[in-house]
């Protein structure tokens, strides 16, 4: 009778372990063998955990949890589950006895390069005036949507060589997120991000093939990606010298496909955060490009010549900033703003990838570069000066300065500060919350850019430490998260199922376009009233994300999220591959 109870209570005890349970939270995607392995479990009141092979059961490994942390940002006690040591490749789960096991990951070498790739990949099924055939798209092949070939000058825009009405052509480009429109804006630190992971880490990009139309060229996947949109934005110079805000309906189209999306479409006024942007890119463009001159001729030369056009307009014309209730009625526009009114972070950015480009020193002296005023901070879409820091540290033995160290040094302080808050500080080992503030719309691309920050600082340094804490903002990304979810499509056992995303939505497919990164936890709630018969699961900051597609504030999709996860996912990759 006794061994018969045993034996009940041990069964009880396996089911408990072997039981699928969300309160362990990881990488779903999985962990490099020579890498940092960290979960985080909540809420256990047992002090052991077990590595077990997925498919045997086995105990491969144990450990002790650390003790017991309280995330203010979700309200949890917590305890991490470090198995770094453990290197054997396979698949796993993490076990602990009265709370479950986790999802299952993976151990292996190159483990975030397929999920790295679809991010890359995931532009391709942005791409407009175009279609997506099967042979590159598979099951999401779609017809092309918004040619652009008759785009109209909108009120705002005219001048007296294009008054209002005329027609331009401004093909190709991405759609910038869950929308349909096109905005310069977004599509700077976006396409910036692409061309700098190439420039970064050019061996690993040069052989690096994702199947998109270009992928037989003598041009790495990742440039002609970015030359799709960058093709656009080209078009998007008056004659000037200026750079219209965005290309744009009036209003958002419904959830349909794009080539059901037929309304009149519009350049709407030039701006100077435009033109900023514009030059950034089209100089760090004509850098790049210098060196497939034969594959690309005449490319380099027109960026270089569109950049030093649009940044002499912007230097005139410094304080046009986007006002959409300002901007007139004939037709009304009530798309994205990507409103700034604070230029001098383009202006900087522009100035230093001017002077990255040409080496003349005009430009690194208009950039007022000193510890006093660079003020770095994490990029995004609005703040977007630290950009042009990483270029120049990325090449200070080609232009020494004399205030190197100072640059770098203010560049380690923001590293350091995000390290600290992953290795020491973080319940979940995380960078994300190093500032309350982190927890806003497109929070997800917070701590990709993050990750993209720490990579900088790694590559600077070689210091394993700002390593692992990049590492582990891809882990928040993948898994460990206070909401469990995977927030790249198509990967993960609990993912983003349901991102605000037309063509996700209605092309029919259950599953969503892989690759795509969500917006994440978002505590603003901007669509809870639009969301009527979806509810939050809770406001708090890390657990305010909506699976769902009326969730355009936490769950939508956008080109400048999925950037830095990119150059987060692969860039570790590139690393690795150099066997670090």
């Amino acid at each position: 009778m006794k061994k018969t109870l045993l034996a009940v209570f041990a069964l009880a005890n396996a089911a408990t372990l072997w039981a699928q349970s969300e309160l362990i939270r990881l990488n779903q995607v999985g962990f490099y063998p020579n890498g940092p392995k960290t979960a985080v479990v909540v809420g256990s009141s047992n002090k052991k955990f077990y590595v077990l092979d997925a498919a045997k059961k086995d105990t491969v490994f144990n450990g002790t949890l650390s003790g017991n942390s309280t995330w203010s940002f979700s309200g949890e006690t917590v305890q991490k589950a470090d198995f770094s040591s453990f290197t054997k490749t396979g698949t796993y789960v993490l076990g602990v006895k009265g709370v479950g096991n986790s999802y299952p990951f993976q151990i292996a070498p190159k483990v975030h390069e397929e999920m790295g790739k679809a991010a890359l990949k995931s532009y391709y099924y942005q791409r407009t005036a175009i279609e997506l055939t099967p042979e590159f798209a598979g099951k999401y092949a779609r017809k092309a949507g918004h040619p652009d070939t008759e785009v109209l000058v909108h009120e705002s825009a005219k001048t007296a060589t294009r008054p209002a009405g005329t027609k331009i052509s401004s093909s190709k480009g991405w759609y910038d997120a869950g929308d349909y429109n096109k905005y310069i804006v977004n599509s700077g630190i976006s396409t910036y991000t692409l061309l700098a992971a190439y420039e970064h880490y050019p061996a690993y990009f040069s052989s690096l093939k994702v199947n998109i139309p270009e992928s037989k060229n003598e041009v790495p996947d990742i440039l002609d990606e970015a030359l799709w949109n960058l093709r656009w934005m080209l078009t998007m110079q008056d004659e000037d010298g200026g750079v219209y805000h965005k290309l744009t309906n009036a209003d958002f189209d419904p959830f349909v496909m794009p080539d059901q999306a037929t309304k009149p479409r519009y350049v709407i006024i030039k701006t100077t955060a435009a033109a900023y942007d514009f030059a950034a890119v089209t100089a760090q463009a004509a850098r790049i490009f210098s060196s497939f001159k034969k594959q690309l001729p005449g490319l380099a030369d027109s960026c270089l010549k569109a950049s030093l056009k649009a940044y002499e307009w912007a230097n005139k014309n410094n304080a046009i900033t986007y006002d959409q209730a300002a901007i007139g009625k004939n037709p009304e526009i009530k798309t994205g703003a990507y409103d700034d009114n604070n230029v001098a972070d383009e202006a900087r950015w522009a100035k230093l990838e001017l002077y990255a480009t040409t080496g003349k020193p005009d430009y690194y002296q208009a950039a007022k570069v000193t510890p006093a005023t660079m003020n770095l901070d994490v990029p995004n879409w609005q703040s977007v000066g630290t950009l042009g820091v990483f270029s120049l540290v990325h090449l200070r033995n080609k232009y020494p300065l004399a205030e190197e160290k100072a640059i770098e040094k203010q560049l380690l302080v923001l590293a350091d500060k995000l390290k600290e808050e992953a290795l020491k500080k973080s319940a979940y080992g995380v960078p994300m919350g190093a500032d309350a503030s982190d927890f806003v719309w497109g929070s997800n691309a917070v701590e990709a850019n993050e990750g993209v920050v720490l990579l900088q600082a790694y590559n600077l340094t070689k210091d394993k430490t700002y390593l692992g804490a990049a590492v582990a903002s891809l882990d928040y990304l993948l898994g460990r998260n206070a909401t469990g979810y995977c927030f790249v499509t198509g990967f993960g056992s609990k993912s983003t199922m349901h991102p605000h995303h037309r063509p996700s939505e209605a092309d029919g497919i259950a599953e969503p376009i892989p690759g795509f990164l969500a917006g994440g936890p978002n505590p603003g709630m901007q669509d809870k009233d639009y969301c009527k018969e979806a509810k939050y699961p809770s406001d708090k900051p890390a657990l305010a994300y909506l699976d769902d597609v009326c969730s355009y504030a936490s769950n939508e999709i956008a080109i400048n999220w999925n950037a830095p996860l990119v150059y987060l996912a692969l860039g570790i990759e590139a690393i690795k591959a150099e066997g670090k």
